[in-house]
This record gives structure tokens, sequence and C-alpha cells, in this order.
């Protein structure tokens, strides 16, 4: 059998051993040849195979192969080969459950209740997509690293179905009689998801007990026992199993489905939550039968007394002998699909464990993915739900208190507010409205630190208050920024990421090298320093464990009252989501969370076409890179582009970081030339009409004004428009007749226009109460395209120019962005809000009368970057292709591990110099 199974799937893959054999199939180790991985072949007995239609099976087990849960052995292949039913799955390098009973015989309560909770979440996963498992036994539970994965789910009912009713023919049965539901045992028809708690339930009192519920000399004994005779309570057999553990026991091991839980997560629930009771009175009756009362003479009582001196000894030598240490778990966190991590217009540092570790706070997003729709979210590690924080719209980088029940956090993409918010929920305060350079930091007594731009280290209390200067940082070696914070436990330091000045003005700042210094907050005098990024103390292990710039986990002994680092830094083998500065992770309560490095690529400027298909890039050579505002040059043979910076960012935040010029790029390979110097907040370019100019916004002397420059880099940079408010970007018409700006609050965002050779000054053309930015005239001047959220949301609008108070047409249905005219006028091209969806409308029978289609769509690992601000998409002379900023390192799935027991992952990497992967 076995050569003739190796020559039918000998292209496919290579089998290596015999793993085991069960009552329906037997198990190989084998090679996957094309993926170069190691998978568990399970290939059906002969004589089961021979009574099942092949394609049939085959069907069915495909069904499950979409379940995806960290708790789910996945579904790699099935099919047929040479007569012989396979499926395969991943290969795990453990035991199984049934495997550790047999050498353990009862497990710890507390392993128990998690490996039961743990297997019950992926049958609530299961049961919601319709997929009852049928048979759940301690041989289909794989134990990886401590922690359960179920395996085979869906295999029964596949079997089942493929057999049409004829297993009996088999002579064998499907689920396994000690774990057997009555309404199983009875092969009643109509199988629930109560079907597989009752066998969960029985799994678990084999955990705790040693036995499962019911045993016989013979299945037939035991289904016997199954139909007719309540399983004797846990308590009986195990007195100190918990009494919400032993009442949640008895009530899954109900005879009628409808007096168990209504579902698998219930079951979890009750396992957790130590005051639930079920009136049946066998959950709790420990000791019945097991002593009689009132003996009435002196013989009970010394040897009740022997009995308690002996339970005193036991009870001591349990307290005293050492504690094994906990198995490490680590395992993926799937977030709610209708809050997953926020990605676009935020950096990271979005991820906050509560101190025990057991809930994570998030920075999610349940809109479009624009950055003023992320809101902190809340996750118990222990839970499938996620619940919102009302009130933290625009919320970044979370901080949860000491005592666990408040997160601080900042208000605005790159930090320019601080507000606060109960843990449970509740009204947000804002503590500091302004001068915010860092994310914030809890210390003693309740205090939030901060950082403000020039290095000055403040508090505040976290109920609100004054806020109070701490102490000035000592400047940084290298001349550059202090962004980032994190106080010691013994609040007589803190730890500060410096980004080197000498790189401030690197249009590749995501190359930008950063170091973490030691701060005394008595003195501001800088301490020890050392390469990295975010830091966290754990006080469990005395160490800091720290980020790379790459991404690299580290950890290193530190020395608290000395505060040192102490030997030799050791790589941890994660690599964490990282990116200018800030590292998605946080370390609490023995556990650690981060966010998976990105690989979709780097980021680059590439060509979409309006029938689809992956963009291509305008010169290969010419990536990672941070790209914002562009502008094709009339002819379209150049392309004035900003390079550097860090977003969608406001004036002030430009303020704050404002390392941005422009370039000139000669398309489509050509070089690339450096048109400003000096990285002052340049921004936006824009072409004059004749080519021969690129006007740019710029931060220079305090305030954004207009400035330009011959394209060709001769001559000096001219001041030619200032509008007392700050100018976001400039549009020059097609006849050079007219200069169109949008312009910054207060009070809203709003257009103005001069009439060249007319009017002296800009002059209002659209200062309505919202917002209204992007202006676009048409080549032949007639019509003006432009943004407006007065709906709420922004929408892409279009009126008579320059008489725009003629008429008023909405062009976008679901939000838009970034409109464009085709160089005949006759489209209009413009983006949804998220910017990855490009839309056009036909404009030749006028805006009235606009049809609307959407082009082509980012794929989902590869966004086209889209700023609130400044415009990021320009069109061909033909209108045949999309100039878009391709971001392929964004991560949209939002991709969190977390490990479980880190802390002895991270002693034995402090103690051996290695950490296991």
């Amino acid at each position: 059998m076995i050569s003739r199974l190796t020559a039918a799937l000998s292209d496919r893959y290579t089998i290596e051993r015999e793993l085991g054999a069960g009552g329906m199939a037997t198990v190989y180790l084998a090679e996957d040849i094309k993926h170069r991985r190691k998978v568990a072949l399970k290939v059906l007995k002969p004589e089961l195979a021979a009574v099942l239609g092949a394609e049939r099976f085959v069907q069915e087990i495909t069904t499950t192969a979409a379940l995806q849960h960290p708790h789910i052995l996945p579904l790699f292949d099935s099919g047929t080969a040479d007569g012989f039913l396979y499926y395969v799955m991943p290969f795990i390098d453990g035991e199984t459950l049934r495997g550790k009973l047999d050498r353990e015989t009862q497990l710890g309560i507390d392993e128990s209740v998690r490996i039961a909770s743990d297997v019950a979440s992926a049958l609530h996963y299961a049961h919601t997509h319709g997929v009852i498992h049928r048979d759940i036994k301690p041989e289909n539970i794989l134990l990886h690293e401590g922690r359960p994965m179920v395996a085979d789910f869906g295999i029964a009912l596949a079997l089942s179905a493929a057999a049409g009713g004829r297993m009996t023919e088999t002579g064998m049965s499907l689920g396994t009689p000690h774990y057997m539901s009555p309404e199983q045992a009875t092969a009643e028809k109509e199988i629930t998801a109560r079907s597989d708690v009752y066998s969960l339930g029985s799994v678990l009192y084999e955990m705790l007990t040693g036995n499962p519920p019911h045993t016989g000399a013979s299945a037939q004994q035991i289904i016997m026992k199954i139909v007719t005779e309540d399983a004797a309570p846990v308590t009986r057999l195990r007195k100190s199993v918990p009494s919400n553990v032993a009442a949640a026991v008895a009530k899954s091991l109900e005879k009628l489905p409808a007096d168990r839980f209504e579902s698998a997560k219930a079951f979890a629930d009750a396992l957790s939550n130590t005051g639930f009771t079920v009136s049946d009175a066998r959950a709790s009756s420990g000791t019945g039968g097991m002593l009689r009362r009132g003996t009435g003479n002196g013989r009970m009582t010394i040897a009740l007394a022997s009995v308690a001196v002996l339970a005193t000894a036991v009870a001591a030598w349990a307290l005293l002998r050492p504690t094994p240490p906990s198995p490490v778990g680590r395992y993926a966190v799937v977030l709610d699909s209708t809050a997953q991590l926020a990605y676009r217009g935020l950096e990271p540092g979005r991820l906050a464990l509560t101190p025990d570790g057991l809930t994570l706070v998030y920075v999610g997003n349940r809109g479009d993915g624009y950055a003023s729709d992320n809101q902190l979210f809340v996750r118990p590690l222990r839970s499938l739900e996620v619940h919102g924080l009302t009130g933290t719209l625009g919320a970044s980088r979370p901080a949860v208190s000491w005592d666990g029940s408040l997160v601080a956090f900042n208000l605005g993409i790159t930090s320019m507010s601080l507000a606060v918010i109960p843990l449970a929920g509740g009204p947000a305060i804002t503590l500091a409205d302004s001068g915010v350079a860092s994310g914030p930091a809890w210390g003693p007594e309740g205090f939030v630190y901060y950082l403000n731009r020039t290095g000055m280290i403040r508090r505040v209390s976290g109920s609100g208050g004054p806020i109070e200067d701490v102490v000035q940082i000592a400047a940084a070696p290298s001349g550059g920024m202090y962004r980032w914070l994190t106080i010691l436990p013994d609040g007589r330091g803190a730890l500060v990421r410096e980004q080197d000045g000498a790189r401030l003005d690197n249009a590749r700042s995501d190359d930008a090298q950063y170091s973490l210094h030691v701060v005394d907050l008595a003195t501001g005098k800088l301490g020890a320093t050392w390469p990295g990024m975010a830091a966290h103390y754990v006080a469990e292990a005395k160490a800091l464990v720290y980020v790379l710039p790459d991404g690299t986990l580290m950890t290193v002994r530190f020395d608290l009252s000395a505060r040192e680092p102490r030997g030799r830094p050791q790589s941890l083998a994660a690599v964490v989501a990282s990116r200018v500065g800030e590292a998605d992770l946080d370390v609490a309560g023995g556990m650690l969370v981060y966010a998976l490095q990105g690989t979709a690529g780097k980021e680059f400027m590439g060509w979409a076409n309006r029938t689809g298909g992956a963009p291509q890039a305008v010169d290969p050579a010419w990536g990672d890179t941070e790209f914002e505002s562009f502008m094709l040059s009339p002819d379209g043979t150049r392309l004035a582009i900003t390079v550097g910076g860090g977003g969608d960012k406001t004036a002030d935040q430009e303020r704050e970081d404002p390392r941005e010029d422009i370039w000139i790029k000669q398309l489509d390979r050509g070089p690339i030339s450096r048109l400003t110097f000096g990285g002052e907040g340049n921004s936006n370019p824009s072409w004059t009409a004749d080519g021969q100019y690129v006007s740019f916004s710029s931060l220079r002397g305090g305030k954004r004004k207009l400035w330009r420059r011959r394209a060709d880099g001769v001559g000096e940079e001219q001041l030619i428009a200032d509008a007392g408010r700050d100018i976001m970007e400039a549009r020059w018409s097609a006849d050079g007749t007219w200069l169109l700006v949008s312009v910054a609050g207060p009070p809203s965002l709003d257009i103005l226009a001069k009439h060249l050779g007319v009017d002296s000054t800009l002059k209002p053309l659209l200062a309505e109460p919202h917002n209204e930015l992007k202006p676009a005239l048409s080549p032949d001047g007639k019509w003006l395209a432009y943004i407006s959220d007065e709906s709420g949301t922004a929408q892409v609008f279009v009126r008579p120019f320059p008489m725009v108070q003629a008429g008023k047409w909405q062009i976008s249905l679901d939000g838009g962005s970034d409109p464009l005219w085709s160089a005949d006028g006759r489209e209009l091209f413009f983006r949804t809000t998220d910017g990855d969806e490009l839309l056009v409308a036909d404009m030749a029978r006028g805006p009235a009368l606009a049809d609307r289609r959407m082009l082509t769509r980012a794929a989902p690992t590869a966004g086209f970057e889209l700023n609130r601000e400044d415009r990021m998409f320009e069109v061909s002379r033909d209108g045949r292709r999309f100039l878009v900023s391709v971001d392929g390192s964004e991560d949209k799935t939002g991709n969190l591990v977390v490990v479980q027991n880190f802390i002895v992952e991270l002693r034995a990497a402090l103690a051996a110099g290695k950490a296991k992967p």
C-alpha cells in the first residue's frame, strides 16, 4: 500500500514515514514539494474509501477549508489519487492532548480550563460559519507550544455526507464513544452545535478527573451509560475544582441539548465566571456518600485529625515545591473585520496592553481607512468581542495607566494634543490641547508625562489639572529631536528616543537613525545610549525590551538603580512593525503583543491603468522614499514632486517636523534634480501654464506662503503670494490668467482666487462655513471642481467659473477626493476618500448629466496614498494612465501576534544568549 500511495502522490508529496493510525485514517509525515514544508498527510482506510463517494467527499471537505482561526488546524489540500482519499494539514511538531493525558492522567485546573476555553473559541468560530466538528476528542486536539489546535474540523461531516448514510457499512461510527453526545449515540439525524459542547465538556471532565464521564468494557456499555446515566460530579473526584467550573461541566453534559449551553462561547464564559452556578445539585455535591455523619466516638475524631495533619503537610509541600515554568505560547490575534488595525495616515505605536496583559487597546478604523475615522478599540485577549471607546475619533498612541483604569492618547495624526478616557468607557477629557510632541507615558501617582517640541518633559494628572514642567532634557548629541518617552518604574528616570539631527533634512526619512537615551528626571542629564526606538522595562526579568530601526526585537539586562544596561543585548528573533521611529508592541503581565512587519514592498511612484492591473513603476530604481504632493508638467514630460515629510499632517504639525523639498523628475526613467533646499516645509508644487516655473507652498518665515522658482533651477526663489493664512496649494489656469489657492483655517479651509493683471490680491472665491479645498479648473476655464465636506463627508462638487454662485452639482456619490480634468475637459477623474478607487465622471453633457463609473482599484496590500490637504493623483495627457504613489508596505490586514508567558522566553534569552524564534 505504501509504495502505491508514494507513487500516486509523488508529484505533490514525498512521504517520509507513518506517524500513526486510527479507526478511519492513517497519518503520514510528508514533504509538500511545491511549498517545501512538512505536512500531515491523512489517508482514509481503504475499506472506508470503498463505500464513500470520492467526489462528494472532496466536495464536502472543501467547505471547511475556509476556516481560519488561531486554534483551528487549517486544511491545506484534499483529493483522490489511485483510489486513495486523502486530506492534508500542517504538521505540528508537538503532541496530542491524548498523549499528554496518557502521560500525566490529570492536568492542572488552570491549564485544563485554558485548553477548554481555547477549543471553545475555535468551536464557536466554526459554528458561526455553519460547521460542526462532530468528533471532538483528545486525539483531535494538538498541543503546539502549549497552545491547542483542533484538527479534522469538518471531516466527520464530510464523511457522513459522502457516505450518504451508509457509514454502518464500514463497521465504523462517527465520533468516539467516550465523547459522543447522547444524540450522536442514538444516531439522531439532526446534530447541532450543542453536540460539540457536550464532547468538549467530556474532554474537560477527563482533563480534570483523569477519566471521561462514562467508561465501560465495550462501546455498547459506554453508549448505554451516556444515554441513561448521569456523570459523577467532577468535585466528587477532585475536590479542588472551583464550583463555577464544576457547574459549567455539569451543564455541558446535560442529556437534552436544550439544557446545555446555547453556544461554545457561553461555555467558555461560564468557565471564567467565578459567579456561575446551576440549580442542579449534581454540580456541587462533591462528597455525597464519602463519609458517614455522627459516628459519636473518639476514633473518628482522631482519624479526622490525622487526615487534617496529612492534608496540611501535603498542602505545605505543594506550596514549597518549585513550580515548573508555564509553556510559551505564540498565536495570532484575529481582529474584528469591522475594526481592523488602522493603517492609513498613522505610523506604528498603535498598541497597548493593560498591566495584567489580558486586554489589548489598539487604534482601529471602522470607516473607509481615513485617519479621521481612527478610533480606540478594546479587545480582551480571552474574548472574540471588540468594542470601541466613544469619544476617541482621531486617536493615536494609546497608553494604559499603571492601575489599568485609564487610557491616555494623542489626538491628531502626529500628536498635537493629549487626552484621557476611562478604559471601561465614559467621557474623554483633554489634558493638554497643544504643544505635545510625543505619545503619552504614565508615571507614578497617576501622572501622564509627555515631551514638547523643545525637549522639555512635562506632566499632568490623569484626572486633569495644571501642566507642570518636569525637566529640560540636555541637548541631543547629534542636534536632533526627542520624540518618544517612557517613564521608568521608580519615577526617577526616563527613556527617550532621539532622531539624528544630521538626517533631519534627508529626503529618505525612513533611513534616519534613532537612538535611545536614559534621562535623569531630576537634572535632565543624559545617561546610557544605544541604538533603538521604543523600549519597555520588564520588571519580572529586570530587563529592557526594545526595537531596532529595522524592526528587530532585542532585550538587554537593565540595572534600574544605576539606570544602565548590563551585559550584551540579545535578539528575540521577532520582526516588529516599525517606521519613522515608532514601533507596534507592548509588554505587560508577562505577555508580549506586536504587529508583524509589513512585507508587501517599498513605496514607489507608479502608473495605474484605467483598465485595471497592478501599477507599473515610473522608474524601478526610484523608490523607498517618502513621496508627498506632486504634479505633472503641462507637456507631461516632467514631474514636480514633494519628497520627505511624514504624510497627512496639519500645518501646525508640519511646523513641528517640516522636512520637505521639491524635486523635478524627468519621465519616465530620466534623472531627478532638486529644486528647493532647506527642507522648510516646501510642498504642493504646481506648474505655471507655460511650464517655465513651479510654484510651491513653503513654511519659511513661520507661515505658509506661495513661492516660485524656474523649473530648471536657475535663479532665486521668489515670493508671489501671502494670503495672511497658510496657503496649502495653488493651481494656475490653462491660459495663465487665473491663480487659485486653498488656504487653511481658522475658521475653515477656503478657496481664494486672483485674476492676474486685474486683481492685486487674492480674494475669497468659496469661503463657506465648511471646508473647501483642492480646486481644479477645467481646461477651457468654464468649470471649477473642488472638494467640500458640507454633507459631513468629503465629496467632489462642480460649479461654473468664475460665477461660482450660479450653480452647484455634486459629482461623487460615496465620498471623493483629488478631482482632475482630462486634457480635453470631457472627463473628470477623482478618487474615493480612502484613495484606493479611481473613478471617472463623463462631463461631455455638463455636470448635471454626469455619468460616473469606477475605473480601477488598488491591491489590498499596496494602497494608493492619499493626503487630506495635498494632491497625490495625476492623469496623463492622453487620459489613459494615472500617476499614484503606491505604498507597498501598507499592511491592511493588521496581523498581530501575542506571546503568552513571554517572560519565560525573555529569561531564557537573557540567560542563554539566544531566544526561540
